[in-house]
């Protein structure tokens, strides 16, 4: 059974998102990966409609199972810091609105996950990101990488998925083979008992 994860780096100018399907034993695929770009000079509100806008069209089209985003940080540039919390909250919306649940990890979380190392720096994730997926090139711009790094890392690390049950949430098939799955893999093994 395959999880389908949309990763979220969320930005302003520009916001990578990247779709990867993980089957059981943690291989990923590739099924799409996109930035979605505003302009500078375009009113934040209309910014954020467009953003918004984008990553609504790729969860109908796409239906994943689960929403991965970038955990907003302190930095020193309070601007990027607003108005990466603005898309992250955009997302959050559009993910709720649709039942999926949300997983939030921080910049050296995913990193590590992808990498093994915390501190590695954005060509070191590209690099990564592509071997894990069997690309044949780096995913550019670094949005669209770290986007791709999100949504691995949240499969990699997430263990089962949490989801309203099927009458509520329309779940399909191959989701409710996928929880069946998880629960299955989580059960602990049963000791034997020896007779004295």
């Amino acid at each position: 059974m395959t999880l389908r994860v949309l990763g979220i780096d969320p930005g302003l100018t520009r916001c990578g998102v990247g779709i990867v399907d993980v089957e059981l034993n943690r291989r990923a695929t590739l099924v799409e990966v996109t930035v979605i770009r505003t302009p500078g000079d375009m009113p934040l509100e209309q910014r954020l409609l467009a953003v918004g806008t984008g990553i609504e069209e790729l969860l109908d089209r796409l239906a994943p199972h689960v929403v991965s985003l970038e955990r907003v940080f302190a930095q020193q540039n309070l601007s990027t810091v607003m108005g990466t919390a603005q898309v992250s909250g955009v997302a959050l919306h559009a993910a709720a609105r649709r039942g999926l649940s949300v997983g939030l990890h921080t910049p050296s979380e995913v990193k590590a996950a992808i990498t093994g190392y915390g501190s590695a720096d954005k060509r070191q994730v590209a690099t990564m990101v592509a071997r894990v997926l069997g690309l044949s090139e780096l995913p550019k711009p670094a949005d669209a990488a770290d986007a791709l790094a999100i949504a691995i890392c949240h499969a990699w690390s997430s263990g089962p998925v949490p989801m309203p049950s099927a009458a509520a949430s329309g779940r399909t098939p191959a989701q409710d083979a996928w929880r069946a799955a998880e629960r299955a893999a989580a059960k602990p093994v049963a000791k034997r008992r020896l007779a004295p």
